[in-house]
């Protein structure tokens, strides 16, 4: 069996055995290991797993995802996703569908000092979905609106899928950051001009909330969202002007959040231990995540997969735009069965040469790339975001919230081939730090 052929083995084997219900990270650990074996050594395989998993919890770039993680997790427990969501649900909540235009935003800020799909959408779904059912919303807009907005979380910065993506293919993380905030703030309008539609065309989904006046709207936002501007500031400000590296930023952020939690008194006991928990939970399975990739990756390596896929992409006698399209559509349909996180850290071996082959920016790939594994996250079987929406929310069924997200994932691909058409709409923000 040639070098090539094992790859493509290895790479089935990983596939029928994720089907199959397998975790992913030890899925890609065994796979790699036992292919590494079978081609180079056993004793080589033995060495290279080891030396890879203590590297990879060693790594001093890889601790600011821990730091990132536990800087949501404090907002979460401190109570300020509830005074972010009670901002922006006075400043826009007498629109139409205004509680669930409220939702995108909060969702929004939240995911400038949080990272995380998930934790944004456990955090809005215990926040918001609540306040908009006391309005008679519906249900199915409800929750949709929660587990598809939560996207945001990973395309606002801080993210913790950009962190990833720059450490598997060592592309700048703060340029990473910079290429996500205008598609991101472009999402958000997507997002909220077809919630407004919808809305506009059947008022009884999404009734208007109360009146508030223009005090109680300053009042409000100078409650709720000076705190996380102040944050995003320091935070993403500090890394791109340079005052410090992303790792350092991943500890000030965490640093600036608790102490807005402990000067406002939000922040007990129960509630530190809690986000500590939670943060090493997360973060110890993603650390053996990224291991157990990087093993995989480094057998793909030696089986010349990537280079080989990347000269035959380039040979093909199509545009590159329709090789693309191909790489997004594999994605979108793994999407429905892997994890967001395990998608990029298992593909980006095998897609990333052909990217950067075909004469595609890196950095604008990235933000391609998380953009499409985060149509994932709301798609079925897997769509981890419905799962945690349905988990807090316990009376409404998962099929329910499957059904009012197709609009959100029209907005998604919608956005995709906008940033297609005009990709300095992704690279004006780092070409401009780098100037």
């Amino acid at each position: 069996m040639s070098p090539f052929e094992l790859g493509v083995a290895a790479i089935l084997l990983v596939f029928v055995l994720i089907a199959a219900r397998m975790p992913v990270a030890f899925v890609m650990l065994v796979v790699g290991v036992g292919g590494y074996a079978y081609h180079i050594s056993l004793d080589a395989a033995l060495s290279i797993a080891s030396s890879t998993i203590y590297s990879t919890f060693a790594s001093y770039s890889l601790i600011v995802v821990p730091l990132f993680v536990w800087m949501g997790y404090i907002a979460y427990h401190s109570g300020i996703s509830r005074r972010i969501y009670d901002a922006t649900y006075k400043v826009v909540g007498r629109l139409p569908a205004g509680l669930a235009l409220a939702t995108i935003g909060a969702s929004t800020a939240f995911g400038a000092i949080c990272g995380s799909t998930t934790a944004t959408a456990a955090t809005m779904s215990s926040v918001a979905v609540p306040e908009m059912r006391r309005y008679s919303y519906d249900r199915s807009l409800a929750t949709s609106v929660v587990a598809s907005s939560a996207i945001l979380g990973v395309m606002i910065p801080p993210s913790v899928i950009f962190i990833i993506y720059g450490i598997a293919t060592g592309e700048s993380i703060a340029k990473l950051f910079l290429a996500g905030i205008i598609p991101g703030i472009l999402l958000m309008g997507l997002f909220m001009l077809v919630t407004w539609i919808r809305a506009v065309r059947n008022p009884a989904l999404a009734p208007a909330g109360p009146e508030v006046d223009l005090k109680g709207k300053i009042r409000a936002v100078a409650k709720g969202g000076v705190e996380v501007i102040i944050i995003f500031f320091v935070v993403i400000g500090g890394l791109f002007l340079g005052y410090f590296t992303p790792t350092e930023a991943g500890g000030v952020g965490a640093a600036a959040t608790l102490a807005v939690a402990l000067i406002r008194r939000q922040l007990n006991w129960t509630g530190f231990i809690n986000s500590l928990r939670d943060s090493i939970r997360i973060s110890a399975m993603i650390m053996f995540l990224v291991a157990a990739a990087t093993v995989f990756g480094r057998f793909l390596a030696v089986t010349n997969i990537p280079t080989t896929m990347a000269v035959w992409a380039g040979d093909l006698p199509v545009h590159p735009v329709a090789v693309l399209a191909i790489i997004l559509l594999i994605y979108l349909l793994l999407g429905c069965f892997i994890d967001a996180l395990a998608l990029i850290l298992l593909t980006i071996p095998i897609f990333y040469p052909v990217a950067v082959h075909l004469g595609f920016d890196p950095i604008w790939f990235g933000v391609i790339i998380v953009l499409v594994v985060g149509m994932g996250v709301i798609t079925p079987p897997v769509g981890a975001n419905v799962y945690v929406v349905a988990g807090i929310v316990k009376d409404t069924p998962v099929v329910t919230i499957f059904r009012g997200v197709w609009p959100y994932l029209l907005s998604i691909i919608l956005c995709i081939a906008i940033l297609t058409l005009f990709p300095q709409l992704a690279l004006f923000l780092p070409d401009l730090f780098k100037q």
